[in-house]
């Protein structure tokens, strides 16, 4: 994810190779962060906080407190710091803190990796309204972005944190069924993969309510009813929708053990 967020930075012309500086404690991620987005690698994240002001916190969960008390010493009112470690609440990074510390919570999810995010980011206490700015510019540079509440980016996680997968199910699916209808493989896949990105885009760009495209599709007598009766019957769309209530529970409860 950071990989795809400087690239995403570096495209939109943020900023340039020679301004982004990173760490890593693992030698082989350090080559490979600094070959893919040209970025100066240092020794210590202690470094990074001295070289830049926007920081990107993108670690796992249980590895923040460890990078938070190494840059703690390090920040001024200058920094802001955006932290993509899932579940790690804005109140948990702030303690760990020094008073006033500018803290922004992001919620991303893997299509940053093609440009196609859907982010969703909460203000800590002292982040201000440039501070937001620069969230929006940076998660916008891979995709869409949007500022929310933090008590909502549980249900961010619910719908488009985990909604890839629930769209890679759907792809696998409609290419089983491709398959069984007599498609090749790799021909159905590709047009299972490419209904799910026209649909998408044709929701993102039209403005209309995706049940007004659905009935244009959706001729009397036709085909496409017949196949929506079987979902209807299949409960497909309780299904999804219990799948996002059910992850973003999930996440509301791994946010209380962290």
């Amino acid at each position: 994810m950071a990989t795809a967020l400087a690239k995403g930075c570096v495209r939109a012309g943020i900023v340039s190779p020679a301004q982004l500086v990173a760490s890593d404690v693992v030698p082989a991620a350090r080559a490979a962060f600094a070959k893919e987005t040209g970025a100066r690698m240092a020794n210590s994240n202690g470094a990074v906080a001295d070289a830049c002001a926007v920081l990107v916190l993108a670690v796992k969960p249980d590895q923040v407190a460890g990078v938070l008390a190494e840059i703690s010493p390090r920040l001024t009112n200058k920094h802001l710091l955006l932290s993509i470690a899932a579940g790690v609440t804005l109140s948990r990074m702030e303690s760990g803190l020094p008073q006033e510390a500018r803290v922004i919570r992001v919620m991303p999810n893997t299509p940053a990796l093609v440009g196609a995010s859907a982010s969703a980011f909460a203000l800590g206490h002292h982040a201000i309204a440039v501070d937001a700015a620069i969230a929006q510019q940076i998660f916008g540079a891979v995709g869409i972005a949007y500022q929310v509440k933090e008590s909502l980016l549980d249900a961010v996680t619910g719908l488009s944190g985990s909604g890839p997968a629930y769209a890679f199910l759907m792809i696998e699916a409609l290419s089983d069924g491709g398959v069984a209808a007599g498609l090749p493989r790799e021909i159905a896949t590709r047009l299972a993969a490419q209904t799910l990105l026209g649909a998408a885009k044709m929701v993102l760009e039209t403005g209309k309510h995706p049940g007004e495209l659905k009935d244009m599709v959706t001729s009397p007598g036709g085909t496409t009813i017949e196949g929506l009766h079987k979902l209807e019957r299949a409960r497909v769309r309780a299904a999804l929708m219990s799948a996002v209530r059910a992850a973003a529970e999930k996440s509301k409860r791994l946010g209380k053990t962290k």
